[in-house]
């Protein structure tokens, strides 16, 4: 029996309909799929809210400002093969010529090498799973010679949120933190109930006090390669309480030897690529410390520089 033309369109549409879902019911929801929508690029900055910033704003109590940069330049050790230089230049001036009626002179600057080196921000594109990035961006698609066209730091906002402290050298009663000690939930709630300090909360920003930073000058060899830093279940229980950075006074910020078990910068995975947290790395905050400034205002404008992955930074904290 031959069938008609209204009858054939129905079945061809079943068809495709059955199809469609059967695919759909196949496909895997995205690894890295950000909770704030597929236009997302700054993860949980997103809870750095007008209201969280006034909140914070109301612990700066003494005025005091603390920079949490390190100095920047060529004996700086790095990941390798990261390398830095600067140098300073005199246009147009050689032989001691000047310029203009006035005779002006000037210098300027020009520098050579790597952006992640020093105290850094780890951008959203920094660090993927599988060459998927987060917010579902594959690296063919988006990691470009000449910058990101997703997730470059350009796009960080004005960062003046909560910040936290914690002094993991005074929780293990310690003057450096020995490498290869892993910062997880039992360490991070230790150090906090020691403090006195009540909670972690959305949009905070959480720093890690090691003293590692002694090491530089002395030790680079140390102090770049191995360290004490957050775990992977700490990466994960941070990443719960939904804060918007995390950064340590290390080089390599997660807990090197790697935990039993990670894989190769598993902690910075958990973070970027699955949770939209950025990562700080090098913070200074040995005065802090001393000072017992445990809650602060956290401030942060990086340089915006269109696609980059890093930036270097001196964020500011001020009680």
């Amino acid at each position: 029996m031959r069938m008609n033309f209204a009858a054939r369109l129905a079945a061809a549409c079943a068809i495709v309909v059955v199809c469609t879902a059967g695919a759909q019911a196949q496909q895997k929801p995205c690894l890295t799929a950000s909770k704030f929508g597929p236009e997302d690029q700054i993860g949980n900055l997103n809870y750095v809210t007008p209201a969280k910033t006034l909140a914070a704003s109301k612990l700066v109590t003494r005025g005091k400002a603390y920079r949490l940069g390190i100095e920047t330049n060529k004996d700086t050790p790095a990941f390798p093969p990261r390398t830095f230089s600067i140098t300073v230049v005199q246009p147009g001036q050689s032989a001691g010529a000047t310029l203009g009626p006035t005779k002006s002179t000037y210098n300027d600057d020009l520098i050579t090498g790597w952006v992640g080196i020093g105290s850094q921000l780890d951008g959203l594109g920094h660090v993927g799973v599988d060459n998927l990035y987060f917010n579902c961006h594959k690296a063919p698609d988006f990691a470009m010679a000449d910058g990101l066209k997703k997730l470059g730091v350009e796009n960080v906002p004005a960062v003046a949120t909560r910040g936290v402290l914690l002094d993991m050298a005074g929780y293990f009663n310690t003057d450096i933190v020995k490498e290869g000690t892993a910062f997880n939930r039992a360490e991070i709630e230790g150090a906090m109930k020691r403090q006195g300090i009540q909670a972690i909360e959305k949009g905070d920003v959480v720093l890690f006090h090691t003293n590692w930073l002694k090491l530089l000058g002395k030790d680079n060899k140390r102090f770049g390669s191995v360290g004490p830093g957050l775990g992977r279940e700490g990466a994960k229980y941070l990443a719960s309480l939904e804060v918007a950075m995390v950064g340590t006074d290390t080089p390599n910020f997660e807990v090197v030897p790697f935990e039993k078990g990670a894989g190769l910068f598993e902690v910075h995975q958990i973070l970027l690529a699955l949770n939209g947290i950025h990562i700080l790395e090098n913070m200074n905050t040995e005065k802090m410390v001393k000072d017992k400034a445990w809650e602060f205002l956290f401030t942060l404008g990086p340089a915006r520089l269109t696609g980059g992955v890093q930036a270097i930074i001196n964020p500011i904290a001020i009680r």
